[in-house]
């Protein structure tokens, strides 16, 4: 009997699979097993067993050695069992080997099945024993393809799914481009993939920087907090352990090729890198660069600052959409409130107006309500009479008349605001409707054009081109 083809080919799905032999050689005794039982019923007990010699799968009924027969399928008398084994007496278990050769293609198809399944499930384990470990690394993989808009990932022993929200906007990848990612989670489910990638979550770009500055993966300089809106623009706060060292200069690198190469990899994002500090107003004003900040008032009960900055800064510190200022706020934990020096300077003459009804009073104690975070007419109108009396030359009676002339002024000032931003509204309307007129106009201009059989480029009076030479 040539025993040599199902040994090799054990051989080869352990090699090709990466799997034990023993796996595999289980894989086929289950599935030996179970065609048996379907064949010759499920009452029955039955083993499968490799023979290491023949390289075959031999298949053992058992039935337990009686003095009287009384269960056709599952006892046998003593006589019988000697004809197995002489030394069997009443009570043993013997085991009667089955014969496989009428095996028929249904049974066949069902042990083919439950190898796929042992195989299958195996090597599920072999990836998820690789990879389970490497939970919160940066890995290298190729695209192979695209499923309802997942990218399907080869990473040499195993496929991982790049989810459709863990990938960056506006990042396009093809059949076969090389892709580095992040890896999110590893599990051992029976559905789905079991190795989940990201680009976009925030602890790429922490990984990226520890690849790149070696000064951040030896713990001399940490990562202390990161805002990102991948594709976009990110926000890193570095500090240092050794005085030495500069965080921000260690993470840039000679020249920027530091950050550069980490920029790169993520397409163009723009990083902003801020030293981080305990000082929480020094912080938020890193937080907000590029833009220069002119003063800050804190409210430490609130967790808020209302940042001042100059009126050409304004735009810079919100950013676009409010991107800049959305970071910072990320970064730093603070609510952030962010106003130019023109918006607070008439907040200051509105202030002064309101304490001005107790004698004495004017742009002063303007100033200290806003440095102790008044910074609203209604919150003026509002506060304890406390924060007022404490300022030089106000009683109780002073206070409640700076609050009354508050919220006078307060009804008065969004009275204002209403009224400029109906007549901006209605400026706009306006410029649209000549806009709309000025279309309307130049469509007429070309119909009638049309209609005259001139080219709607010379409606304008001008002569047509011609290709004869001039006179």
């Amino acid at each position: 009997m040539n025993i040599a083809p199902l040994r090799r080919e054990i051989e080869q799905i352990a090699k090709d699979k990466g799997i034990d032999k023993s796996t595999i050689i289980g894989a086929l005794e289950e599935a030996m097993k179970q065609a048996a039982r379907r064949k010759f019923g499920l009452e029955k007990e039955i083993e499968a067993r490799f023979n290491e010699e023949t390289a075959e799968i031999e298949l053992f009924e058992f039935r337990e050695v009686v003095d009287e027969v009384t269960d056709a399928e599952n006892h046998i008398s003593l006589d019988g069992a000697r004809g197995f084994d002489p030394e069997a007496e009443v009570g043993d278990e013997i085991g009667i080997k089955l014969d496989t050769k009428d095996f028929g293609r249904i049974l066949a198809q069902t042990a083919k099945q439950v190898i796929i399944q042992r195989v299958r499930d195996a090597e599920r384990d072999n990836v998820f024993d690789e990879y389970k470990d490497r939970k919160g690394e940066i890995v290298n993989g190729i695209v192979r393809r695209f499923e309802k808009g997942a990218i399907i990932v080869d990473l040499g022993r195993a496929e991982a799914v790049l989810p459709p929200k863990e990938q960056v906007p506006r990042e396009n990848y093809r059949p076969g481009d090389r892709i580095r990612a992040y890896v999110l989670d590893v599990n051992n489910e029976a559905k789905g993939s079991q190795i989940v990638l990201s680009r976009a979550c925030i602890e790429m770009l922490t990984k990226l920087f520890a690849q790149e500055v070696p000064e951040i993966y030896e713990g001399i300089v940490s990562i202390e907090s990161a805002a990102r809106e991948p594709g976009g623009r990110s926000k890193i706060a570095v500090a240092s352990r050794d005085g030495d060292v500069d965080p921000v200069g260690a993470c840039v690198g000679m020249k920027g090729s530091r950050v550069q190469s980490v920029v790169q990899e993520l397409r163009g994002e723009r990083i902003d890198i801020v030293p981080w500090g305990p000082d929480p107003a020094r912080y938020v004003c890193s937080a907000l660069s590029p833009a220069q900040v002119s003063k800050v008032i804190i409210d430490e009960a609130e967790k808020s600052m209302d940042v001042v900055v100059p009126d050409d800064q304004l735009s810079l510190a919100i950013g676009r959409r409010g991107q800049n200022v959305r970071l910072a706020v990320q970064v730093t934990g603070w609510r952030i409130d962010i106003t130019s020096e023109s918006e607070m300077r008439e907040l200051a003459r509105w202030f002064a107006d309101a304490v001005s009804v107790v004698e004495g009073c004017g742009e002063p104690e303007a100033e200290l309500l806003l440095q102790n975070g008044i910074t609203s007419l209604e919150d003026l109108a509002t506060c304890s009479n406390d924060l007022l009396t404490a300022l030089p030359g106000i009683d109780d009676a002073g206070a409640e008349a700076i609050k009354a002339r508050a919220g006078e002024l307060a009804v008065k000032r969004q009275e204002e605001i209403a009224r400029a931003e109906a007549e901006a509204a209605a400026a706009a309307e306006e410029e649209a409707r000549l806009a709309a007129e000025a279309a309307a106009a130049a469509r007429a201009a070309e119909a009638e054009a049309a209609e005259q059989g001139e080219p709607a480029e010379n409606a304008g009076g001008e002569a047509p081109a011609s290709d004869e030479p001039q006179s």
